[in-house]
């Protein structure tokens, strides 16, 4: 009996340092909570949250969460968008100057509903002399008295002098000068016949 009374009275010395240990409160699913209770003893802030059994700081919590909200905050560079190359499409078209057909080296092009043809071989078949300015990217046809000037990259053409615009500049496609046919022909004092249905560009003059 004087045993048992002796283990109880150990217990509650145990119990009391436990309790002595920790000021009250009770804490949380994490083992924590924050202190409203004599916290300069504990040497706590008022309304600190810490814990009890070891567990992670409140200030390492805070600056992890303001870390990664300092993270986050970060405007993102937008991608820029590639810029579209232009679309280009082999056309099947068969033109003929006063009944020849024109047999062209490179296949003529459609882009924008326009018909490209290769500048060299639809100048000899009309007739017509060709002059380059390179380092101004001029071209200019004459075949009698007309004379047409165009400029790679540009939609200003001149007829005899005269400017108008047009629907597609002549370009420069894989070493090769595409020229919009309607437009050279017609500059040149040409009509010009187009049947769609067979694909046939017919120029006369």
């Amino acid at each position: 009996m004087k045993k048992k009374i002796g283990y109880a009275t150990i217990a509650l010395i145990l119990l009391s340092s436990t309790v002595a240990s920790a000021h009250p409160g009770r804490t949380d699913a994490s083992g924590g909570h924050h202190c409203w209770t004599n916290c300069e003893r504990w040497g706590l802030s008022y309304g600190e949250y810490h814990y009890h059994n070891g567990g992670g700081s409140s200030g390492s919590k805070s600056s992890s969460s303001k870390s990664t909200t300092r993270a986050s905050s970060k405007p993102q560079p937008k991608p820029q968008p590639k810029p579209k190359a232009p679309t280009y499409a082999k056309s099947d078209i068969k033109v003929y100057v006063n009944g020849s057909l024109v047999k062209f080296g490179s296949h003529p092009l459609i882009y924008n509903n326009t018909n490209l043809v290769p500048l060299r071989e639809i100048a000899e078949g009309m007739g017509a002399k060709v002059n380059w300015n390179k380092e101004a990217g001029a071209i200019g046809v004459q075949r009698g008295t007309h004379k047409v000037t165009l400029t790679i990259g540009s939609r200003t053409v001149f007829y005899n002098g005269k400017s108008e615009s047009i629907a597609v500049a002549p370009k420069v496609i894989d070493g090769v000068t595409y020229v919009p046919l309607q437009v050279f022909a017609r500059g040149l004092g040409s009509n010009v016949s187009y049947s769609a249905r067979d694909g046939i560009v017919k120029i006369t003059y």
